[in-house]
């Protein structure tokens, strides 16, 4: 896809009854939405538009994989994406959004879905995502493997401890 206009949906020439929409999205979309999560990828996105009295109940279906990186070695690593997402969209005199409910000013009509497409893929992300064990980078895991250690035979050791420090032991917060 060249251009962000095909996710632009004009809600007042909408027919209706059911509208399907299909759309393949690489990474020249994710590049011209610029999110901080996802640079690369590839998903296939489906979209149900039911037009009812008063609104419009849009169902997205998404799946494909996206590219992050590794919280531990930094690498890239492929994510697999499926994930399916309601919306309800109104037309009203300002734009707002609020939950699944989305309002878009009647005077336009139009719905621009890149970014919430983006958002429902970004939600998928897990808050810690690392590769399957025995997959990182090894030589980032041993880099992180020997400074692990050496923080802890610090420790260990027989070096003196600042004295501001050896206070802190003294305390007891359990009392």
């Amino acid at each position: 896809m060249n251009s962000l206009e095909s996710l632009k949906i004009d809600l007042k020439g909408l027919k209706d009854e059911e509208t399907s929409l299909e759309f393949t999205l690489d990474d020249t979309y994710l590049e011209a939405l610029d999110g901080a999560d996802v640079k690369k990828g590839s998903l296939h996105v489906s979209v149900s538009i039911r037009k009812a009295t008063g609104f419009f109940e849009f169902n997205f279906h998404t799946d494909g994989e996206i590219v992050i990186p590794c919280d531990r070695c930094l690498d890239d690593m492929t994510l697999p994406v499926d994930t399916d997402n309601c919306l309800i969209v109104k037309l009203g005199s300002v734009y707002s959004e609020e939950d699944d409910v989305i309002v878009v000013p009647e005077n336009e009509g139009i719905l621009d879905m890149a970014w919430l497409i983006y958002e429902f893929v970004a939600l998928v992300i897990p808050i810690r995502h690392v590769h399957a064990p025995g997959k990182c980078n090894p030589a980032m895991t041993q880099a992180l493997e020997e400074l692990s250690s050496d923080r802890s035979s610090d420790e260990e050791s027989n070096q003196p401890i600042d004295p501001r420090w050896a206070k802190l032991k003294d305390l007891n917060i359990s009392k």
